[in-house]
């Protein structure tokens, strides 16, 4: 998630004496006074920062009036960057990761460093702090007692359903990262897979333009259609469709050998996924199982 550093700040970072290891520091996701005062004292303290761009986290740093060096990790470091930054560790320094904006390693790089650092008997420090996801979840008016993060989506439609069949029959809500020119046809997978529930688009959290729409799936994509993609950071909240009718195995069972008489494999489960909501690739398999040919 991109952050904007437009704000300045007068905060005074406390002297710290950090010990040599690894610190997970978030950074804001919009609005700058999100810093907490602890991420601050750990960006004044430590001897390197690891960022994925040092032009967006030299902005963040100037803001607050700091200067440490900087050093890049993204998507495409390699087993030698890690071990460069091991290497400092092992000197007796400490290193700070943080990512464009929010917590590190959601959904941005780092979870290989964090695994050889620990493998390696290094200490590592994790700070709370700015995120999308739970602001996004308080703010869908969705439950919240259970949730699950996916991720983002994928960027083309097949693989896209195969990922939410996996959670179709999963309880609790549902929550992933979208892009704006994406969202209309992620909206229209996720409605056919999942069927027709409760949602909630959220954008730009913490930012000038912060909005949420809420409403059916089916409700959002009209909207989406009418008014076109909302530009910004997307967050999706899903819910649980709790009126959807519970089906039995035996009555889907009963419902392909039915389908089978008169029509082919796919074509049966295609028509019985259709009635019954289920997942296509699973109502296919079963279909296999009971013409005999799986």
């Amino acid at each position: 998630m991109k952050s904007e550093t437009t704000q300045k700040e007068a905060r005074t970072p406390q002297e710290v004496s950090l010990k040599a290891g690894l610190y997970l520091v978030p950074t804001p996701i919009g609005n700058l006074r999100d810093l907490t005062f602890r991420a601050l004292d750990v960006l004044a303290g430590v001897d390197l920062i690891v960022c994925e761009d040092t032009r967006v986290t030299g902005k963040l740093m100037k803001a607050f009036g700091l200067k440490k060096p900087m050093r890049v990790y993204n998507d495409h470091a390699t087993e030698k960057d890690r071990a460069n930054i091991i290497k400092v560790i092992e000197e007796g320094e400490s290193v700070a990761l943080v990512s464009d904006a929010g917590t590190p390693m959601i959904s941005d790089p780092g979870y290989k460093l964090v695994r050889e650092i620990i493998a390696q008997g290094h200490d590592v420090t994790a700070l709370p702090g700015a995120n999308a996801i739970l602001p996004a979840l308080q703010l869908s008016g969705l439950p919240c007692d259970a949730f699950s993060f996916i991720g983002f989506l994928p960027a083309r439609s097949g693989p896209r359903k195969s990922v939410l069949e996996k959670w179709h029959d999963r309880p609790g809500t549902l929550i992933c990262y979208e892009t704006g020119p994406r969202l209309e046809e992620s909206l229209k997978d996720i409605k056919k897979v999942l069927g027709d529930r409760p949602a909630a688009i959220a954008r730009e959290l913490t930012k000038l333009y912060e909005e949420v729409r809420r409403g059916k799936l089916s409700a959002l994509i009209d909207q989406v259609v009418a008014e076109g993609a909302p530009k910004g950071e997307i967050v999706l909240i899903i819910g649980e469709n709790k009126h959807e009718e519970t089906i039995s195995t035996e009555t889907i069972e009963g419902q392909l050998l039915q389908a089978l008489k008169s029509l082919s494999v796919r074509d049966a489960a295609e028509l019985v996924a259709g009635a019954t909501g289920k997942p296509k690739k699973a109502i296919y398999m079963l279909a296999l199982k009971l013409s005999g040919k799986a």
